[in-house]
């Protein structure tokens, strides 16, 4: 049996349905502690078939429902304060919808060959400041130079290639807003919602978005991230430390593969 969405000419096997449901499950498990979701859930729908524009915004639409659970539940158990942030939300906005108009336009190909080394750094980094995310410290910088800095410079990236953007984010409110790891995993799950969000909109626009696929993942999304942060909140930084290394880690050789070799 098949099923048919999208612009017409698509077709799955209901089938894969559940496999879907599974994939967006860990993906927003995963994603909502760690980042790289996209990692899992991209390489399964070009995998079933689905072709890569397609499963660029397609991954857009699933992602804004994991991503926006696990904002909720943070903002609702206290971790990330929403008042504190709408300016970042704003920026990202801005800064999504800058890179999501700009890559129709540009190849993003030097990118591929840019960011493993910028995320390998970050593995290192951490790996080698044990200390790097264990409690608050003194902020860089304050509020409103850091939201416009990050929020345009990170949400037009992630509007406009996308890999490693959580990573990113964690790490520049660790190391310039003062954030411990969990707070800073909070923040983040907030600013990704917002580009997810904004990138969105223009994927929509340009009809590159599988519906059905999208929303049976989703549902695994939500559930999946309501669990990750869960156990974000409960079991703060030494259980989000390892796993936001592995995450960037395997993200990284992903995205060495993919351009180098």
């Amino acid at each position: 049996m098949l099923a048919r969405f999208g612009e017409g000419e698509m077709h799955l096997a209901v089938w894969l349905f559940p496999v879907l449901f599974a994939t967006g499950l860990v993906a927003g498990l995963v994603d909502s502690i760690a980042g790289g979701g996209g990692l899992i859930t991209i390489p399964v729908l070009l995998g079933v078939g689905v072709p890569p524009h397609l499963a660029l915004g397609t991954n857009k639409l699933q992602a804004s429902f994991g991503s926006g659970s696990a904002s909720f539940n943070f903002v609702r158990s206290g971790t990330a304060r929403l008042r504190g942030c709408l300016r970042g939300i704003a920026f990202t906005f801005v800064g999504a919808a800058l890179g999501a108009i700009t890559v129709q336009r540009l190849n993003p190909g030097f990118l591929k060959l840019l960011i493993p080394i910028m995320l390998g750094a970050i593995a290192v980094y951490t790996f080698f400041t044990p200390d790097l995310g264990a409690l608050d410290v003194h902020p860089r910088l304050k509020s409103t130079p850091f939201y416009v800095m990050a929020g345009l410079t990170l949400g037009f990236y992630d509007g406009f290639f996308g890999p490693g953007t959580g990573s990113f984010w964690v790490v520049v409110f660790m190391l310039l807003v003062g954030f411990n790891m969990k707070k800073a995993t909070a923040y983040t799950k907030v600013m990704n919602f917002t580009s997810n969000v904004a990138s969105l909109l223009f994927f929509m626009l340009g009809g590159h978005v599988l519906y059905v696929p999208a929303l049976v993942m989703a549902g695994g999304q939500v559930l999946g991230a309501r669990i990750g942060s869960g156990l974000v909140i409960t079991r703060g930084v030494r259980f989000v430390r390892p796993v936001f290394l592995v995450m960037v880690v395997l993200v990284t050789a992903k995205l060495i593969f993919d351009a180098y070799l």
